[in-house]
């Protein structure tokens, strides 16, 4: 049983693509709730919102991949 080099690749491009947005997405949160006083704190919130959420599906992809890759699925 061989390794799929390619898909190990794409699952790992994946995973690289997840990792600034795991610390861009609750740092964005953190600055929203800190500045409720300004207009753009909806904004803001939703943004880190959609950064972590995304961080998470590319997450799950990237592990799904990356088993596909190691166990020939």
């Amino acid at each position: 049983m061989s390794t799929n080099k390619q898909l190990l690749g794409k699952g790992i491009k994946y995973l690289t693509g997840a990792l600034p947005l795991m610390f861009l997405g609750p740092s964005l949160i953190y600055n929203a709730f800190m500045n409720q006083h300004t207009n753009w704190h909806y904004l803001v919130l939703g943004i880190g919102i959609v950064a972590c959420l995304s961080s998470m599906l590319l997450i799950f992809l990237g592990l799904r991949i990356i088993m596909k890759a190691l166990f020939n699925d």
